[in-house]
């Protein structure tokens, strides 16, 4: 085996000379000193000291008053990825995002990303990370996967407050006259555990609460984090936060946080989460990381304070859309652009040639060897997500994340395909050669930028009933047959809609591994069945939410969980993390 290296490395084009192999990607992070963040802020954005709240050295929250962002500011373009069905092979959307951002800036531009923060329930779980890989990585990127600068802790607390809060009120009198049974409003924790996806709290006795059934569910799915990353400010977030009802009372009347006057202490807890943090690649780019929903189970976009401020800062700024097009970039535009009047400017479509295969029919284990026959099967996968794109009016750019076995043949295949649907496809090396591998891919986004296109579209009016949204998603998106709602999901669709809700958009929760609800069917199915088992309301988010086959807000750990690899060596330092 070849020996690792651990001496610090101020210029990152250094590490273009180093062999990869070898290096895990922890190690490739660490090999690269950071700049001070301050430092940073001043060189690329002439931003003062005093408008950054630094987290030691490296990373820091932007105070967004130092930040122009009227509608009279220059801005900047909008990038974003977004990619295939997601798959066990991989398909690398974060390490994308920082490669492409990298490439942009290695042609001339000012360019930042915009990513979500990582929850620790995946970094202990089954995912990993979400600080990108190998060159095209941000740091420092331990801190940034665990903890980072306290925003999920924030948002955990703030919700596990209201639900506090939510108990308190009824045991001392219950003014409000909230029916235990009819409370919503569950608690959250930043981990995964299916043992507390059902339980009854309250137990033991007067003095101990009221008995009601409750749970758990991960923070990413708080409507806290959707109200975070949509909120326009401090004064939109508080009356967002005010707007969320939390349960019902025995006529069936929603209760607000307002109606309860707890708005105010919610507010306290997330004023500094509020504002968007500022780290670097191993480029010294600069990158915004802010909020964290998952695209199954939420809207899947970082934050629109974030993307904001990066707008107002750069030429050009990448942002990332959870899992694939279908989930994550439907949600951007459908959700995020429809709140905030924000609209992409340029879309690329992430692939890899394994991630395809598998989609082909290929086996899991066969996945590196050359198979042109399911490749050809799997881009039915990259054809479907590629349409959905031009249904928004964006003509993707679509990239092929490479990996080292893959061949000229097969790449050109996926390029002939492309071509063919009206797209360009362009291989890219950013994972093993950081901002240099992806300087093709940068310069086919800034032709896309500069091409003349429809324009961005919403999928659906805001005055479609709320039924006929979720099926215009299925069909239009999903390619359903039909969508089958439950009498429940019926029943809370009228309700919302008479309570003033239907022009709500509409955020689907679902498997991301399929385009149906089933996660074994690959491909590109079509004529499938959408089962809603029921429908929840965000009202202070501002969409509805439609559950979805067997999807869970609180995930469960795989049999053998990434917490069991990772530990602190003999210096203190973390090992095991990906």
């Amino acid at each position: 085996m070849e020996p690792q290296y651990s001496e610090q490395i101020s210029d990152p084009s250094v590490l273009e000379s180093r062999p990869l192999a070898p290096m895990p990607d922890i190690e490739i992070a660490r090999s690269v000193q950071p700049q001070s963040i301050l430092l940073l802020a001043q060189q690329r954005f002439g931003l003062p000291p005093e408008s950054l709240v630094p987290f030691g050295h490296y990373k820091a929250k932007l105070d967004m008053a130092y930040v122009d962002t009227s509608d009279t500011a220059p801005r900047g373009k909008l990038v974003l990825v977004t990619a295939m069905t997601p798959t066990p092979a991989g398909e690398g959307k974060t390490t994308t995002s920082v490669g492409l951002n990298d490439g942009l800036n290695r042609l001339g531009l000012n360019s930042s990303v915009c990513l979500r923060e990582p929850s620790l329930g995946p970094c202990f779980g089954m995912k990993g990370g979400a600080a990108g890989g190998g060159r095209a990585q941000v740091i420092p990127m331990e801190d940034i996967n665990l903890h980072f600068n306290g925003d999920f802790h924030a948002i955990t607390t703030a919700h596990n407050l209201l639900a506090s809060l939510i108990d308190n009120h009824i045991h001392w009198g219950n003014e409000a006259g909230l029916e235990p049974r009819l409370i919503s409003w569950r608690r959250v924790m930043d981990l995964t555990d299916r043992s507390l996806r059902n339980l009854v709290s309250g137990l033991g006795g007067i003095a101990h609460g009221v008995p009601r059934e409750t749970g758990f569910d991960i923070t990413v799915t708080s409507e806290i984090m959707a109200i975070l990353c949509l909120a326009e400010g401090r004064s939109d977030l508080s009356q967002r936060l005010g707007n969320m009802i939390v349960g019902r009372r025995s006529d069936k009347s929603p209760v607000t946080v307002r109606d309860l006057g707890m708005d105010g202490a919610l507010s306290v807890l997330l004023k500094d989460a509020l504002q968007p943090n500022l780290v670097q690649s191993l480029e010294h780019n600069p990158v915004f990381i802010h909020g964290g929903p998952f695209a199954n189970i939420a809207h899947g976009c970082n934050s629109v304070a974030a993307t904001r401020a990066a707008l107002a800062l750069n030429d050009v700024v990448v942002t990332e859309a959870g899992f694939g097009a279908d989930l994550g970039a439907e949600k951007f535009i459908d959700i995020k652009c429809r709140h905030s009047g924000l609209m992409p400017d340029a879309a690329v479509l992430v692939c890899t040639l394994r991630a395809l295969k598998l989609h082909g029919g290929a086996a899991r284990n066969r996945l590196t060897e050359p198979d042109q026959a399911a490749l050809r099967a799997g881009c039915v996968n990259l054809e479907r997500h590629i349409q959905n794109l031009q249904q928004f009016g964006l003509t993707p750019v679509v990239c092929i994340n490479r990996f080292p076995e893959d061949t000229d043949e097969e790449t050109a295949l996926v390029q002939a395909i492309s071509r063919d649907l009206g797209v360009r496809a362009v291989p890219a090396d950013h994972w093993a050669s950081g901002g240099d591998g992806a300087t093709e891919l940068a310069q086919a986004v800034l032709d896309q930028l500069g091409a003349d296109g429809p324009g961005v579209r919403f999928l659906y009016e805001d005055s479609l009933p709320l039924a006929d949204k979720i099926e215009t998603i299925a069909s239009r998106i999903y390619h359903a047959g039909r969508v089958e709602f439950t009498a429940l999901a019926r029943k809370q669709l009228r309700e919302y809609e008479a309570q003033g809700f239907g022009h709500l958009p509409v955020c689907i929760a679902k498997t991301q591994y399929s385009f149906s609800a089933d996660p074994s069917l690959l491909g590109a199915p079509s004529g499938h069945t959408l089962p809603v088992r029921e429908v929840r309301l965000a009202a202070g988010a501002g969409f509805v939410v439609a559950m979805c086959g067997d999807v869970m807000t609180m995930p469960g750990l795989p049999r053998r969980p990434a917490a069991l690899d990772i530990a602190l060596d003999d210096n203190g330092l973390v090992v095991g993390l990906t």
